[in-house]
């Protein structure tokens, strides 16, 4: 199959004018994430907080030009700081969008409501929460950690319900297959599949010749 390309397409570029710039974090922005409920987007910062900005309907040109957002500060302290373990460093909608977790270099996850409110704090991990995602079904957390274990947190109970220990490096990335089944990898060139309950690996993979960041 032939495949014909003009040279002379030029790459699109969008009009100052349709764009929404959201300003405040003071550091780098490190991720950001939509809600599945709509038009809020969260965000997180090297600057110890995170962001939930609400984001008017920009289908017409009047819209961009008035009052295009909202936003609503997450802090883990009052006040200042600098100290480099505050820092978020993952977040993850729950498949309502109704509750945003955050996970943070303090080894703590945090689950916060979109007005700001903090519903909890999950506290096991010794050092920093490096991923973190909802189950599919929303009552699960499941978060990986440089402390190189992974946990599963029962959030209606707000207590952990089995920590996983199979790595021999920090876990970079973490993703549920289903409601009970997930993934975790790490910097030790390993992905392990397991099981809620399970105590070992339901498989194993190998084969990396470097650490694994990211599983899907």
């Amino acid at each position: 199959m032939d495949i014909s390309i003009n040279s002379a397409s030029q790459a699109c570029e969008i009009p100052s004018s349709d764009v929404i710039v959201l300003e405040g974090h003071t550091s780098e922005v490190c991720a950001c994430a939509w809600s599945p409920a709509g038009s809020i987007l969260a965000s997180e910062s090297g600057d110890s907080t995170a962001r939930i900005w609400t984001i008017a309907d920009v289908t017409s040109r009047s819209s961009l030009q008035n009052g295009h957002s909202s936003v609503v500060v997450l802090k883990h302290v009052k006040g200042k700081t600098n100290e480099k373990n505050k820092d978020f460093t993952t977040l993850d909608w729950n498949v309502e969008g109704r509750l945003l977790a955050t996970g943070s270099y303090d080894g703590q996850a945090r689950i916060w409501s979109t007005n700001g409110e903090l519903k909890s704090i999950l506290n096991k991990h010794k050092g920093p929460i490096f991923s973190l995602k909802w189950s599919k079904k929303g009552d699960y957390i499941l978060t990986g950690s440089v402390d190189k274990t992974a946990i599963v947190w029962d959030v209606k109970a707000e207590e952990w319900k089995q920590q996983i220990e199979f790595h021999s490096g920090p876990i970079l990335d973490v993703d549920w297959r289903n409601n009970v089944s997930f993934a975790t990898s790490s910097s030790d060139n390993m992905i392990y599949d397991c099981k809620v309950g399970e105590t070992h690996p339901i498989k194993t993979f190998s084969g990396h010749q470097g650490e694994v960041n990211c599983v899907k």
